[in-house]
């Protein structure tokens, strides 16, 4: 009852409540999937469009629908597996959170007003950040983060305006090494799939196996600064692998 007074996200809490105390008297296994409303579901390839004409814009975006059409028509109806693994690993690359897309997101209407359902009265925003260009580094060279104030809003919406400048000479942050990797890794992906697309037609079930191991490779890049580098370096090496034994195979 106390949450429906508090009247903010009641269903998902009545949910969460509910399944916490099934958790707790041990009635909840693996096998269980909680029907909980805060479950993102995948986007389609035509979000994925408009996610990436947002991100950049219109030309970033046919970019990525232009490869994944031609990819898509060459490898066929048996290729479907390969293809959406293809649409969401290569737009993985492609949306990269950089400083302009973390600008754009805090400034989003929708991500605004969910923090108005979340909290009530008069409150303080506070964002924990470690800019490759300003922040500090520790004894091992991580970047360390530090609290900015509300104040960030209006460098968010100034930053988030110039997203334009991304990947040109004008963009600061471009010239940085891990910004420079995560464009790099966009043509290194997709130069890696044009290559195997002449040879899916007359490969067999273990060869597309392959190709679709190494397809799915870009998804396990997560995480930003060193732990990004850590999980990209184990990548490149199943990537090498991968590209090696596809090598033997034609």
């Amino acid at each position: 009852r106390a949450m429906e007074l508090n009247a903010v996200a009641v269903e998902a809490n009545k949910a969460a409540f509910i399944w916490g105390r099934r958790a707790a008297l041990g009635l909840v296994d693996a096998a269980d999937n909680p029907p909980l409303q805060a479950v993102p579901q995948p986007l389609g390839l035509e979000e994925r469009i408009a996610f990436l004409t947002a991100y950049q814009n219109a030309k970033y975006a046919a970019e990525y629908a232009d490869f994944i059409q031609t990819m898509r028509h060459a490898v066929g109806a048996e290729g479907e597996d390969f293809t959406q693994a293809v649409i969401q690993n290569l737009f993985h690359l492609m949306a990269y959170k950089d400083e302009y897309e973390v600008a754009r997101l805090h400034t989003d209407s929708a991500f605004l007003e969910s923090l108005k359902t979340q909290f009530e009265g008069d409150f303080t925003l506070n964002y924990h950040l470690a800019p490759p260009l300003f922040a500090k580094r520790d004894n091992q060279g991580r970047l360390q983060k530090r609290r900015y104030g509300a104040w960030m809003q209006t460098a968010f919406r100034l930053l988030a305006g110039l997203r334009g400048l991304r990947g040109t000479v004008f963009d600061m942050f471009g010239y940085t090494a891990e910004r420079s990797e995560e464009r790099a890794l966009i043509q290194e992906y997709r130069a890696a799939i044009q290559a195997l697309l002449p040879y899916f037609a007359q490969s067999t079930a273990p060869q597309r196996d392959t190709m679709l191991t190494l397809a799915r490779l870009p998804m396990q890049i997560r995480g930003y600064g060193h732990v990004k580098a850590r999980n990209l370096a184990t990548v490149r090496a199943q990537w090498k692998s991968l590209t090696d034994t596809l090598r033997t195979l034609f």
